[in-house]
């Protein structure tokens, strides 16, 4: 009984990884301004995602536009893009694969090739995170690279968004569901 408690426990953490990652891939806040120096008082807030930059104004209304070239997006959008969208669809997956060999369902007889099934489910989920860890480790080095060059200008310093560390949470719970 102990077994199928955790199994179920691992199937809703992975669940809810999932579900983060998708949250994190979508959201356009990966890189957010940064108010330093001069920029203390501004009157909008920019902010940079996967899929498109918003602007938001001090007012609260906020313009959103998609990037037009696939092709001219920096290298760490791309492999971003790409990297969550495979999780996502991995993630799809897994689930189906440890829903498939749970204790709690009879779509196999029981028995090792279920525990099986199982195991193989939790390896998916644990891949999912550490690949969804890449490109959210490599949006924040970059912020975090940027954010200390003096080179830099002061107005185009950027920080950490909510959908890294949203990012960062999903990736524990796939890593704890598996």
């Amino acid at each position: 009984m102990t077994s199928a408690a955790v199994e179920i426990l691992g199937l809703g953490l992975g669940i809810l990884g999932w579900v983060g990652v998708i949250l994190a891939c979508g959201l356009p806040m990966w890189q957010v301004s940064a108010f330093i120096d001069v920029n203390i008082v501004v009157a909008q807030t920019i902010w940079e995602g996967l899929w498109m930059n918003c602007v938001v104004q001090s007012t609260g209304q906020m313009q959103c536009k998609v990037y037009d070239s696939i092709i001219a997006l920096p290298p760490e959008v791309q492999a971003g893009r790409a990297l969550t969208v495979i999780v996502a669809l991995l993630g799809l997956v897994a689930l189906m694969v440890t829903v498939v060999g749970a204790q709690c369902t009879n779509c196999i007889r029981p028995g090792k090739m279920k525990s099986r099934i199982v195991i193989a489910g939790g390896a998916i989920y644990i891949l999912c995170g550490v690949l969804v860890l890449i490109p959210l480790c490599w949006f924040a080095n970059i912020v975090i690279s940027d954010f200390y060059d003096p080179t830099v200008p002061s107005s185009q310093k950027r920080e950490m968004g909510a959908a890294l560390y949203i990012g960062w949470a999903a990736t524990a719970l796939l890593l704890f569901g598996g």
